[in-house]
């Protein structure tokens, strides 16, 4: 059964830095990525991330420069280090992880929330 399970959300001052973690397990990934969705707004693409060393880093034009996507593939597990934060952060954070066994189907996990106060 695949899981997908993010952590390291909270409560942060502008300016802040936090760094979330997802770990993904009962699959082969290929592509893994962070997603967030504000309250009103639609779920939209942060950082994304391929497989293997120098895998591909693609990231939102909003975080470029202060966010940084990595990846441990022997723990099938990513990492978004988020630093300079800004209220407009603030949202749900979610961890996507494409299947391949399953034909790349995505799997998400339950999300995590992330707050910064100004």
């Amino acid at each position: 059964q695949v899981q997908v399970v993010e952590t390291g959300g909270g409560l942060v001052q502008a300016g802040g830095s936090l760094r979330l973690s997802c770990a993904a397990s009962g699959s082969i990934f290929g592509l893994m990525g962070w997603y967030r969705q504000a309250p009103g707004s639609q779920r939209e693409l942060v950082a994304s991330i391929a497989p293997g060393n120098g895998g591909e880093r693609n990231y939102a034009d909003a975080v470029k420069g202060r966010f940084r996507i990595s990846r441990n593939d022997g723990k099938n597990t990513i990492y978004l280090q988020m630093n300079g934060l800004k209220p407009e952060d603030t949202a749900v954070y979610y961890c996507l992880a494409r299947s391949l066994p399953e034909g790349n189907v995505d799997k998400w996990g339950q999300g995590t929330q992330v707050t910064v106060s100004s």
